[in-house]
């Protein structure tokens, strides 16, 4: 039996590490350094950075590395010794606090979207202390941030920093006005909820769309999908469950909250969700959630599939941000209380949300795009590609009646009757949720649920911190400068709700009538793929907000939007050559094969009696025939649209050509040969089927 409190954290050198360990004014200048930003001391880094090492060392550690988040989507490391030489040819174990505090990991190579020239190599890393070390692999991790040697932002993690810098110098000003002078910070809390498909190592090695893509490319619909809800919240099978007992517990000793999991809709897949904590805590130990998940299904013969659309046919993997604001001290802004419409403070945070969500709904749609992603927006598993706020019943009421200057009477809290008498009756929540909508607001917090499952949630909580730090300055420099503050704030408010209501929407997302009158009636945007909505990223809105509150330059912005693009385009470039490579040298082969089998057999039958009934032979071979000579049109169509995108210059260009051209190309290749993969025998079809796939894990 697994004793949790006492494994939990014991590979973070977290605060209670701490506490034992440093001196009481290094550890009281730490904790200031995390609380309030406020840089350390070379003298403090260097006794930190001891205390650390000795710690590390103690549990096994020989190594140390700056662990950091580049434009790639992934985290990076790269590994030192802590050995140090000595004049008698032996070796110490030293960490000095200049090894802490900076790093020098070559940056050329890295994505930088024009910001570095390709042999400038030098960059850096700085340790950030709100973020604890850990131990990983018998590695010492310093989390740290990453930029180049004329200070640009190459990561994901500087940009989440300056954007909850932002938002908590706009809140603080927001608060003093309310008289809440005893609070010292804001900060925003995120729980992201992680979705994933499990699958036999075995099968999966078979795939090579799997191993190159991370999503199949060819397959048909297996006989039985996700039809009867059967996998949903179900008991989960043995080696899932042993997968899942062994996560949890590497979790745990890495400080993460694991806290929930369980079976989800598609067959195979399965979601975790850990308790809240600071927004950069959040994005690190998410990060590290994905990689052990894949370590850890290893170790049982799995394969931890991160894709958002590993299967057509079947639900995708997404990502819910859940996401409020809370003071330093623990206090949720975005908690309603039992009478929310006289708590004029979460009011005003509410309205800034939904200015920001309204005002910034193109950058919130940019921060979800990805190749992989697209396959999922709007389908059923996911939200639509329109970004919308659902508030539920009571709150929604209660903003009307602010908009019309009309009183508003609180409704009495009902109590669920299921109807049978030994069940206990508890009180109805006063709405109900809605899993259509993008943006939806949860009782003390708002769930952004159009984020995919192998993204990082730095960038949509980049977008969602510095969105509602413009609101909250813009309340503040009206409010500062009102002379009846409370008349003022109710003037706020109400012109707020009536400025930005169109982006509240309780209805049913998927339902055509309703997309209607959100584009045409209410104006919002239908950002389909991330060629429809990178090229807002750029503009000159968009542009002063990153840049007024000091989150990103524009040359950073540029930057992104062309990694954004050349990301996109090469993902489907690497998928189109996997698909001709698996239908030239796999599948056009097997089916010859299974119709050359079948015209033997036809052969034979009749060799043996001339009257014998081959009409299955022949209607298939036909058939199959008429397919190959298809699936080799499709084929060269694919090979000929490659060839075209080396015409493209422009990126934007070359990105909107593959999801025009190439892409369609693909679609059209893989509808011919999964027709021809029910028609051709098992025994000759060269990859594992889609049952094979989803049902193989025991």
């Amino acid at each position: 039996m697994t004793n949790v409190p006492e494994i939990f954290g014991c590979l973070v050198f977290n605060d209670t590490t701490m506490k034992a360990r440093l001196p009481k004014e290094t550890y009281k200048a730490m904790k200031t350094a995390a609380q309030i930003g406020k840089r350390l001391d070379i003298n403090v880094a260097n006794v930190v950075a001891n205390a650390m090492k000795d710690w590390a060392v103690e549990n096994g550690a020989t190594h140390f590395t700056h662990w950091f988040q580049p434009m790639t989507g992934i985290t990076a490391e790269k590994h030192d010794s802590f050995i140090s030489p000595t004049d008698d040819g032996n070796v110490i174990m030293e960490f000095s606090g200049k090894e802490l505090v900076r790093g020098e990991p070559d940056a050329s190579s890295f994505p930088s979207g024009g910001l570095r020239a390709t042999f400038e190599a030098r960059g850096y890393t700085a340790w950030d202390p709100t973020s604890y070390a850990f131990i990983k692999d018998g590695t010492l991790c310093i989390p740290t941030a990453f930029c180049s040697y004329g200070g640009e932002a190459l990561d994901k993690k500087t940009p989440l920093l300056r954007s909850m810098e932002a938002i908590n110098r706009q809140a603080m000003r927001i608060l003093k006005l309310f008289g809440n002078t005893e609070v010292h910070s804001v900060k925003t809390t995120v729980g992201p909820e992680q979705e994933y498909f499990l699958i036999d190592k075995e099968v999966y090695d078979k795939r090579p769309d799997l191993i190159y893509t991370g999503r199949t490319l060819f397959g048909a619909k297996p006989p039985k999908g996700q039809e009867l809800d059967d996998h949903y919240f179900g008991s989960l099978k043995p080696r899932v469950a042993a997968f899942m007992r062994d996560l949890d517990e590497e979790l745990w000793k890495l400080g993460i909250y694991a806290k929930t999991k369980h079976n989800e809709v598609a067959p195979a897949q399965h979601e975790l969700a850990p308790i809240f904590t600071t927004t950069n805590i959040a994005t690190d130990h998410n990060q590290l959630t994905m990689e052990v998940m894949k370590k850890i299904a290893q170790r049982h013969g799995l394969v931890c599939l991160l894709h958002e659309k590993p299967f057509a046919g079947v639900n995708g993997s997404g990502k819910h941000n859940n996401w409020s604001i809370s003071t330093g001290s623990g206090v949720n802004l975005l908690e309603p209380g039992d009478t929310p419409h006289e708590n004029a403070q979460f009011l005003l945070f509410l309205c800034a949300v939904i200015k920001a969500v309204d005002e910034y709904q193109d950058l919130l749609r940019i921060s979800v795009a990805s190749a992989g992603n697209d396959h999922r927006l709007g389908a059923n598993e996911a939200p639509p590609a329109i970004i919308s706020i659902f508030l539920g019943d009571e709150l929604n009421d209660i903003l009307k009646a602010i908009e019309n200057d009309a009183s508003y009477d609180a409704p009495e809290k009902v109590q669920m009757k299921i109807g049978v008498h030994v069940l206990p009756r508890f009180p109805k929540d006063t709405t109900d949720r809605n899993r259509t909508s993008a943006f939806a607001f949860t009782g003390n917090k708002f769930e952004f649920r159009s984020l995919g499952s192998s993204a990082s949630v730095a960038g949509p909580n980049i977008v969602l911190n510095t969105a509602v730090a413009e609101s909250l300055r813009e309340f503040a420099d009206v409010l500062e400068q009102a002379d009846c503050f409370t008349s003022t704030l109710h003037d706020l408010i109400r012109d707020t709700i009536r400025k930005h209501k169109r982006i509240i929407f309780n209805g049913n997302g998927y339902d055509e009538n309703n997309i209607r009158e959100l584009t045409e009636g209410r104006g919002l945007l239908n950002l389909r793929s991330t060629t429809d909505c990178l090229p807002y990223f750029l503009h000159e809105k968009n542009i002063k907000l990153f840049s007024r509150h000091g989150v990103f330059t524009e040359s950073e912005m540029r930057s992104r939007y062309e990694i954004l693009l050349e990301n996109y385009s090469k993902v489907i470039h690497i998928e189109a050559l996997t698909m001709l490579d698996m239908a030239k040298r796999d599948i056009l082969p097997a089916i010859t094969a299974y119709v050359k089998e079948l015209c033997e057999s036809a052969l034979a039958k009749r060799n043996f009696l001339a009257a014998a009934d081959c009409s299955f032979e022949e209607k298939t071979v036909n058939q199959l025939s008429g397919l190959t000579a298809c699936i080799a049109e499709k084929i060269e169509a694919l090979d000929s649209a490659l060839i075209g995108v080396k015409s493209v210059t422009d990126i934007l260009d070359e990105a909107v050509y593959y999801k025009d051209r190439v892409f369609t190309a693909m679609n059209e290749l893989r509808a011919v040969v999964d027709e021809s993969e029910v028609m051709t025998s098992s025994k000759y079809w060269p990859y594992p089927t889609y049952g094979e796939l989803l049902f193989s894990v025991k």
